[in-house]
């Protein structure tokens, strides 16, 4: 069962959150809080007294130490727990982004987004390992707006995106999708789960690289039927990623008997 702490200093929207998070089955212990300094004071008795912390759901605007400061503190601490942002404003979501949240809700909040946010937390705590254990990068899910409506887009789906002005396009198989945010913070945030920049206005997956292609010295990567072109500032980078990963399989081979590689 999860254990989340609540912030919000307008009670009626703190008692809302609260309720709403109780009656969540996958929920099993919820503690509110009127401001994030009494918020960071008790997150600290409990990892102080070895208890688990899943999530913080908090606002952004409050009186004091705002939700992005306190989001920002939270990374003095050796296993700060997850935030989801529930907040009445949507001009934050990048730099909550950038924070590593874990999903952004506007306000009023709808039982099934929140049901949602809570279903990201569950699976994050769920993958969670111990430290030093390593492993593969989380998976993300990108909410993007459409009509009206949320839609989450899952990281693992995109193949690349590209910068178009002050938003990027994710490029998937189902389609592209406009996100509200800079290029650069994407390209330092999705590093690690094995996305490389090939040029300056484009992101690639590069499990979906399937080609490099060489034409009077400039460089393409063949994602799906698209061919983008490399700059020449990142061909060296692309050209020993893929040597590396290409090579990967055959460095791993099991050895037959008597030292000789199976094949």
């Amino acid at each position: 069962m999860l254990r989340v702490l609540a912030v919000d200093d307008e009670r009626p929207a703190l008692e809302e959150l609260t309720y709403l998070l109780r009656k969540d089955p996958r929920i099993g212990q919820v503690t509110g809080a009127a401001e994030a300094a009494s918020a960071l004071r008790d997150l600290s008795r409990m990892l102080v007294a070895g208890e688990r912390l899943d999530a913080v759901f908090l606002d952004i605007r409050m009186p004091g130490l705002d939700g992005l400061d306190f989001t920002r503190l939270l990374t003095g601490f050796a296993a700060p727990p997850r935030v989801v942002f529930v907040t009445a404003h949507d001009d934050c979501a990048v730099t909550a982004y950038e924070l590593g949240a874990l999903d952004y809700l506007l306000k009023p909040v709808r039982p099934e987004r929140l049901a949602e946010a809570v279903r990201r937390v569950a699976e994050a705590a769920g993958r969670d390992a111990p430290p030093g254990e390593g492993g593969r990068a989380d998976d993300e899910m990108i909410p993007v707006e459409l009509g009206g409506r949320t839609r989450l887009v899952s990281r693992r789906a995109v193949t690349h995106v590209e910068a178009q002005g002050d938003y990027v396009r994710l490029h998937t198989a189902d389609g592209g999708f406009l996100v509200r945010m800079p290029l650069a913070a994407l390209t330092k945030r999705w590093e690690a789960a094995g996305f490389i920049r090939i040029h300056r206005s484009t992101l690639v997956a590069s499990e979906h690289i399937t080609e490099l292609h060489f034409d009077g010295g400039r460089a393409a990567v063949q994602i799906g039927d698209e061919l983008l072109p490399v700059s020449r500032r990142h061909t060296r980078e692309v050209r020993d990623l893929l040597i590396r990963r290409f090579h990967q399989p055959a460095r791993q081979q099991p050895e037959a008997p008597g030292g000789g590689r199976r094949g």
